[in-house]
C-alpha cells in the first residue's frame, strides 16, 4: 500500500528536506506541500491525503488550529504534528484533538518516516523525548477516576456532553450539535453533576474545563 502524504511547514529549507525524506521511500507518495496552516487545510479538505504532517507554528493558521478544524470533519486523514517545543500543554491539546503523531523537529530526520508508517496503519507515534507526557496524562486520568468514581457511571450520552462542556460550549450549542433539546441537555448536566458530587452553578463547567484532557 502506498501512503499519500502532505507536508506543511513555513520554513522552506526544512520543508524541502522533509519532502526529500518522504520521496526517498517507495511506499510513501508526497501529494502536496504547504507553507501555512491555512494552505494545508484547504489542500486536505480538497483532496484528503492518508497522512498530513503539520508544523505547529505556521502563519495564518497554526498546525494545531488546522487540526482543530479537521477534528470536526469525518476525514480519513491522520495528523502528525511537528514541533520545536517540549510543551506538555500543547501535547495534551493535540491529543485532545485526535492528533495521532507528535514529532519533535530535532528528531524529525530519524522519526518522521517511522511515524508516517505507524499512523497510516492506525497506530500512534510520539517522539521518545516527550513520551513522559503520555505517561503523566494516563496517570492523571487514573487518578481522576479514583477521585471521581462517578465517572464510570456516566452514560455514553453524558460522557459526550461532559466533553462538550469541557470545550466551553453552551447548552444551546450542545443541543444543536447533538440534535436534542436544550431541556434534555440541562437534564443531562444535572445528572452528571449528581453522579460526580458537584454542586454550585459553575462547578460542572470548572470541573470539565480543568480536566478536559482526562475525560
Amino acid at each position: 500500500m502506498t501512503v499519500k502524504v502532505l507536508a506543511a511547514d513555513d520554513h522552506p529549507i526544512f520543508r524541502r528536506g522533509l519532502c526529500e525524506i518522504i520521496e526517498e521511500e517507495d511506499d510513501l507518495k508526497l501529494v502536496g506541500q504547504a507553507s501555512s496552516g491555512k494552505e494545508a487545510l484547504e489542500m486536505i479538505l480538497a483532496s484528503p491525503p492518508d497522512v498530513a504532517i503539520l508544523d505547529i507554528d505556521m502563519p495564518q493558521m497554526t498546525g494545531l488550529e488546522a487540526a482543530r478544524v479537521l477534528s470536526g470533519k469525518e476525514l480519513p486523514t491522520r495528523i502528525i504534528l511537528l514541533t520545536m517545543h517540549e510543551d506538555e500543554a500543547l501535547f495534551n491539546e493535540a491529543v485532545d484533538l485526535g492528533v495521532v503523531g507528535y514529532v519533535l523537529k530535532e528528531n524529525a530526520v530519524d522519526d518522521v518516516v517511522k511515524a508516517i508508517r505507524i499512523v497510516a496503519e492506525g497506530g500512534t507515534f510520539i517522539s521518545p523525548s516527550v513520551a513522559d507526557f503520555l505517561f503523566r496524562r494516563s496517570r492523571r486520568t487514573r487518578e481522576l477516576h479514583k477521585e471521581k468514581p462517578g465517572l464510570e457511571n456516566l452514560t455514553p450520552a453524558e460522557k459526550r456532553i461532559l466533553r462538550q462542556i469541557a470545550e466551553d460550549r453552551t447548552s444551546k450549542e450542545i443541543a444543536n450539535e447533538l440534535g436534542i433539546s436544550v431541556r434534555t441537555v440541562e437534564t443531562h448536566r444535572q445528572n452528571i453533576s449528581a453522579k460526580l458530587g458537584l454542586s454550585g452553578s459553575h462547578s460542572l463547567v470548572k470541573f470539565a474545563f480543568h480536566n478536559k484532557s482526562h475525560l
